[in-house]
């Protein structure tokens, strides 16, 4: 079982140009829609998260049953979903502007335990910046560090919801010694402004930047850097490419029983090379299409 913790919301997406677009609902949430994607990859996957009672929070709650999630670690609120507005460039990127203030996802709690069989839990997103549930997710990830589990770490920055940059890093900062493996993209770690070195330095066994269509690379606590181009498509969007990547990454290690600081770190060139290629084919596939639709297995077979 991999656990996804953090936030759902609810993306409104631009049918056009200029501010006042028609904006059609999507559901989204970074780690939302990493449970998604490693549903549709098959691995044995439950989402850890507080979610509203209201029409969005049961729309959500549909989509990853069935996907085949397990929520039986979602918390339940009356307070409305939160909203997160996009813009999609030319080139596809997607920027947001959020609509959080009194939403059910900020007010998760730690639960007693995580469910029954998990080997990894993946963390990111707003969830690690609103409060009072930022905290607590960032309870719950100290803690099932120190009892062992495989913890993995996506940023994915959203400067307009960081009141104080340098808090924020330096809160970043303190999370690496409870991260086995960190995935962001090179803009994220030019906003926090570090080096993968540093940062492996401080606990983590790998960091994986994305590069976008120039692909990812992996650099790993014993020195190691592999690299993999990007998969050639025509972009749509790049809404949830990131978080298809996150997927690939814990789904690949799960298949390969690499699941441990231990093992990550001796996947060798050759392993390295599989699993970032695998990843970025998944990345590509979601970019090929509007709004978060990471790939199914049968998609990336072979």
């Amino acid at each position: 079982m991999i656990v996804v913790a953090g936030e759902a919301l609810i993306d409104l997406v631009p049918q056009g140009t200029g501010a006042l677009a028609a904006l059609t609902p999507a559901l989204g949430g970074g780690p939302f829609n990493t449970a998604v994607a490693l549903g549709r990859l098959g691995t044995p996957t439950a989402f850890c998260s507080r979610v509203s009672r209201d029409a969005f929070g049961e729309a959500l709650l549909d989509r990853l049953r069935a996907t085949g999630v397990d929520v039986s670690a979602v918390q339940r609120g009356d307070e409305p979903t939160t909203l997160a507005v996009a813009t999609v460039g030319a080139d596809g990127s997607a920027a947001y502007s959020f609509y959080v203030e009194g939403t059910a996802d900020r007010l998760f709690t730690v639960p007693d335990a995580l469910p029954a069989g998990t080997r990894a839990v993946s963390f990111g997103t707003c969830s690690l910046v609103l409060e009072p549930g930022a905290s607590a997710y960032e309870e719950l990830l100290h803690g099932a560090s120190a009892r062992g589990v495989f913890t993995a770490l996506d940023p994915n920055i959203r400067p307009g919801l960081i009141a104080d940059p340098d808090a924020y890093r330096a809160r970043f900062r303190g999370w690496l010694p409870s991260v086995s493996l960190v995935k962001l993209s090179e803009e994220d770690a030019e906003w926090l402004g570090g080096d993968p070195r540093e940062w492996l330095a401080a606990g983590p066994a790998a960091v994986v930047i994305t590069r976008g269509g120039e692909g990812l690379t992996a650099f790993t606590s014993d020195g190691g850097e592999h690299s993999v181009p990007g998969e050639r498509v025509t972009v749509v969007d790049t809404i949830g490419a990131g978080d298809t990547v996150n997927a690939a990454l814990l789904h690949g290690l799960a298949v390969r029983d690499a699941l441990s600081a231990e093992k990550l770190a001796a996947l060798g060139a050759d392993g390295w090379a599989g699993l970032l290629g695998f990843a970025a084919r998944a990345a590509a596939i979601t970019c090929s299409r509007a709004g978060a639709e990471p790939p199914y297995a049968h998609e990336l077979d072979g």
